[in-house]
């Protein structure tokens, strides 16, 4: 135990007391005293002495316990002011050094607390620092506003991009968005992620909005980020040119070369008068001329497919008719309520699927297609047991132009994703537990899918 410690000297003080109280209680039974006691005028004189001496002790006691505390209650003063301030967010606070030794560790303590305070708070700040040096020098467009629809945060591209250069800070988002082009406020007025174009500087510009609402600090706060879309479009535009040349030339090689072989072939059993091999020749020439032409016309429809019209669709016909083309069979009910879709389109976009399933390698009668709608949204499924796809496919499959088919041209999968898109829905293919492929259409049901609906009822 250290010498200068609060418990030693609380035990010699006491100590100290039981010694002085034995001294006195001795010296209260000695002969002298009882004589003297009995020696006195009165009984009075003595209970008079006897309080004094009473209270003279407890005054002595009272003085020795405020000089045992007084370090104790100095350092939880300290103690006070020093939470008082952390809690405001100043950690320079420090107790200076205590000479007993359990406070003096208590106070070495706190020090090294209010080290570790400041050096975080160091960290924090040059972590922010750097946040906010890459968010403002990002090329996207970053609007953060707040419930009031008001500029929380806007980097130095958004400066840029909806104010000219000049801070946004404070100002009313919708005030500073109708002064913008009439495609970026329908781009935000939308609430989702969308691409729309506009002319900056006389060129003009694509730009990809996203939207998030989340809450910061217990309020709702939204997040509006717009990202230059133009050179990265035109890169992917060109990719996808190159691919789509080497796709149509790698297709006309093989048509054209067997078309000239045959050709040559032809010319020369003409010449020799062996007509009777001709017709073989020239049956050949229309295959590969009528392999080419459907594969031209497949580019033609998938390029110039037209904007759906959606309208309402009664299930039942729907299926009837999609039968006659690939068969399949349906798990569940027909829904009662009616569909909204684009009939051609869609029809188009699930015989490609069907057709994919039964090409799929399982058995023909383990094609498979289930319906089901929700006030807001369609879904279709399309389920077969066949090979499934890898994920390296997966991750490729609806892109255009990628096949594994030998003579696949890489538009049908690509086409239903068009379509679907179109529609205002998405497509996702994920492979069965156990053998299969399952691919999700989800196709959005408007506000006129439901009149239709009440109509109809």
């Amino acid at each position: 135990m250290r010498l200068n410690s609060l418990h030693l000297r609380l035990t010699a003080a006491l100590l100290a007391a039981a010694a002085l109280g034995a001294w006195l209680c001795a010296a209260l039974l000695s002969p002298a005293v009882s004589a003297w006691w009995a020696a006195l005028p009165s009984r009075g004189t003595g209970t008079a002495l006897l309080v004094g001496a009473a209270a003279l002790g407890l005054l002595l006691a009272m003085v020795v316990a405020n000089v045992l505390l007084n370090p104790l209650r100095r350092l939880l003063r300290a103690l006070e002011m020093a939470v008082l301030s952390f809690r405001d967010g100043d950690f320079n606070t420090s107790i200076a050094p205590a000479r007993v030794a359990e406070l003096a560790d208590l106070a070495q303590l706190h020090r090294a607390l209010g080290q570790a305070l400041r050096d975080q708070r160091q960290h924090l700040a040059q972590r922010e620092l750097l946040l906010d040096t890459v968010v403002q020098n990002t090329p996207v467009a970053l609007v953060l506003t707040d419930m009031r629809d008001r500029v929380a945060y806007a980097n130095i591209a958004a400066r840029q991009l909806l104010g000219s250069g000049r801070s946004l800070e404070g100002t009313d988002f919708r005030a500073l968005l109708s002064g913008t082009s009439e495609a970026l406020q329908q781009a935000v007025a939308a609430g989702e992620d969308t691409i729309f174009g506009v002319t900056i500087d006389g060129q003009d510009e694509t730009f990809h909005v996203s939207q998030r609402g989340f809450r910061l600090q217990g309020l709702p706060h939204r997040l509006h980020l717009f990202r230059r879309m133009t050179r990265e479009l035109s890169r992917q535009e060109v990719a996808t040119w190159k691919r789509v040349i080497r796709v149509i030339s790698h297709e006309l090689n093989n048509s054209l070369a067997p078309i000239s072989s045959l050709a040559h072939s032809g010319a020369e059993l003409a010449r020799r008068g062996d007509v009777a091999r001709l017709p073989d020749v020239f049956e050949s020439i229309g295959q590969r001329a009528r392999h080419l032409h459907g594969f031209l016309d497949g580019y033609a429809d998938f390029a110039k497919l037209p904007a759906p019209r959606a309208a309402a669709v009664e299930w039942s016909p729907f299926l009837a008719t999609l039968r006659a083309h690939a068969p399949f069979r349906l798990d569940g009910d027909t829904p009662s309520e009616p569909g909204w879709f684009d009939t051609v389109q869609i029809e188009q976009a699930l015989i490609n699927l069907l057709k994919n399933a039964h090409e799929a390698g399982g058995p023909a009668g383990a094609v498979a297609m289930a319906i089901t709608q929700s006030t807001a949204e369609q879904h279709i499924v399309v389920v077969d047991e066949g090979s499934g796809m890898s994920e390296a496919v997966l991750a490729q499959a609806l892109l255009p132009f990628y096949s594994t088919k030998r003579n696949g041209t890489g538009l049908g999968l690509a086409l239903v994703r068009e379509i679907v898109e179109a529609h205002g829905g998405r497509i996702a293919l994920a492979n069965r537990e156990g053998r299969g492929l399952r691919v999700s259409l989800t196709l959005p049901r408007p506000r006129a899918a439901l009149r239709a609906t009440v109509v109809s009822a």
